[in-house]
Formats: C-alpha cells, structure tokens, sequence
C-alpha cells in the first residue's frame, strides 16, 4: 500500500487511509481567521454606530440639517407656487380684463428651458431626487415670477397711461351750472345771428353774464388765445392730448397764456360778447383726432342722467344761435 496507513472502518466495513493531523490544523487555523474577520467586521460597524469621531459626527449632523432645510425650502416653494398661481389668476382675469388686454397664454407663462439637459450634474448626487425636484422647482418659479413681473409693468403702464388719458379727456362742463341762465343752442344746423343763414353750429352756446368763470374741461397745454379766429374774438384753445382739442370762444378776458399747464377744472378765462357775438355767452367745442365732435357727450363727470337729459333738450332747438 506504498507506505500509507489503513485503518479498518466498521461503519463502512472498508479500510481507510489515515488523515495527518496537519490537516485538522489547516482547518482549524482557517476557522480561526473566518471567525476574527467576522468578529472584526462586527467591532468596526458598532463602533463606527456607537464610538464615531467627531468629524463623522460633525458631518452627519450637518448632512440632516440640509435634508431638513431642503426639506422646508421645498414645503415653502410650493407656498410659493400657490401664491403666484393666485396672482396669475388676477392678472389674468381682473387687471388685464379691466385694461382691454389680452390673457397671457397658458403656455408661455409654463415655458420651460430649452438646450442641454441642465441638471445632469446634480443627478449624481447621494440625494439627489430631492436636489433634483427643488431646483427644477426654482426654476420654474423664477421663470414664472418673470413673466408675472413684466406683465403687471405692462398693466402698470396701461393703467397710468389710462389714468392719465382719463384726467385729460373733456369730462365736465365748460360754465358752472348754477352759472347758467340757459343754453341757447347745440350742435347741428342753426340760423347764424348776424348773416341771418343757416350755417352748421360746431358747438354749444352757454348763456352767462359777462365776467362769469369759465374752466378748462380736462387737463392740457394752452395752445393759444389769440384775440381774433373766424369771429370767435377773444378765446383759449387747449390741447389735452390723445387726440383731443377743446375751443372756449367769445371771452372777454383770459387767465392763461400759451404754454401754460392746466387741469381740469381750473378757471381760464371770463365770459364775453368778443367776435361775433350778439351777447354774452361761451362758445364751446370739441375736437377729437382732427374732427369737431358734439361736446353733450362729454360732460359725463358733471351731470345727472336727469340734468343731461335737460341740456340735450335746451340745445337742440333748431332756432338762432349766438355766434
């Protein structure tokens, strides 16, 4: 059997070579050494659990504070959102409808950004959903406010070039009410006092004694007050912008001169019998965009539906006017 040694196995009822126990050795030293690494990897992990330096530490803690802070910026985007979606809303659907302007689009208010994915670099991050969410978010809301913040310095700038075309629009009437003694004659095809024709009145005639206010009817520039025009003798005419013109004719005297800035209701001359005249009144008219227009229709900041409805019927007998 070339020197190796048998024993007899009675449980096989074979013979057997006998091991060396060098072999049990072997096994017995590789058991040790599964076993301490085993043992190792258990030791490392509770104390790196339970016994972690400080700069460990350090940078856990601060790893949780930014989860948390990531956390509430995203809790108070969404806030954010919320509100602007509101304000969209408003924008939308009051101020711009107010203003005669058109909604914004639904899709450019949500236009995203175009070009190479921007936010490649943050996906491999250790959390990087969260980052990813949050600044997707800020982005959209940044582009978002922009929209908003040019369309209301749209509306802004409607709405003061609205205010400001309101102040200077013809809105009151010429003489004081409670001034008047009557209105003689409006607009349309009336007998001429002195030539005795029909000719075709461009204005309204207020019958006042001589010497009674007469105010400007809308904010503007005095463009002149010459003494004589077509039989209108003394008058002011006023350019208040936006196409609009007003004529205050037959004065018998001024209280501007041209180039002087007024506003609406501040006096600018005094009821006379200048030009051709037949007694003392104000002619008055209206011009918009280069065309006399009927001036009853622009008094609607001075009278009531009743006191309108009266000097429409005081101005449109068909008699003799008085200039």
């Amino acid at each position: 059997m070339g020197g190796h040694k048998y024993h007899f196995n009675p449980q096989t009822l074979c013979f057997e070579p006998k091991t060396k126990k060098r072999s049990k050795s072997v096994m017995l030293i590789l058991g040790f050494l599964v076993f301490f690494v085993i043992v190792s990897i258990a030791f490392s992990t509770l104390f790196v659990s339970h016994f972690e330096t400080p700069e460990v530490k350090s940078l856990r803690k601060e790893n949780q504070q930014l989860l948390s802070q990531y956390n509430f910026l995203n809790s108070k985007l969404t806030q954010l959102e919320t509100v602007l979606e509101e304000l969209q809303v408003r924008d939308d659907n009051i101020y711009r409808v107010v203003l005669g302007k058109n909604p914004i689009p639904e899709d450019v208010r949500k236009a995203g950004f175009g070009g190479d994915n921007r936010y490649a670099s943050l996906e491999q991050l250790s959390d990087a959903e969260i980052v990813l969410n949050t600044s997707k978010k800020i982005d959209e809301i940044s582009k978002q406010a922009y929209i908003q913040a040019k369309s209301y310095e749209e509306v802004l700038n409607i709405a003061l070039k609205k205010d400001r075309e309101m102040a200077c629009t013809p809105a009151i009437m010429p003489v004081a009410n409670k001034d008047l003694d009557h209105t003689s004659s409006g607009w349309g095809m009336r007998i001429h006092p002195i030539y005795k024709v029909k000719m075709f009145h461009w204005g309204i005639d207020f019958v006042a004694p001589k010497g009674t206010k007469v105010y400007a009817t809308g904010d503007g520039i005095v463009k002149e007050t010459p003494s004589l025009r077509d039989g209108h003798g003394k008058h002011v005419v006023i350019d208040h912008g936006f196409g609009y013109s007003t004529l205050y004719a037959h004065l018998s005297g001024f209280n501007v001169k041209p180039g002087d800035k007024v506003k609406r209701g501040q006096v600018i001359g005094f009821i006379g019998s200048t030009g051709t005249s037949t007694a003392p009144h104000l002619h008055y008219e209206v011009n918009k965009d280069g065309r006399n227009v009927d001036p009853k229709h622009y008094f609607f900041k001075d009278l009531t539906p009743e006191q309108f409805a009266q000097l429409v019927a005081r101005s449109s007998n068909n008699g003799q006017s008085f200039d």
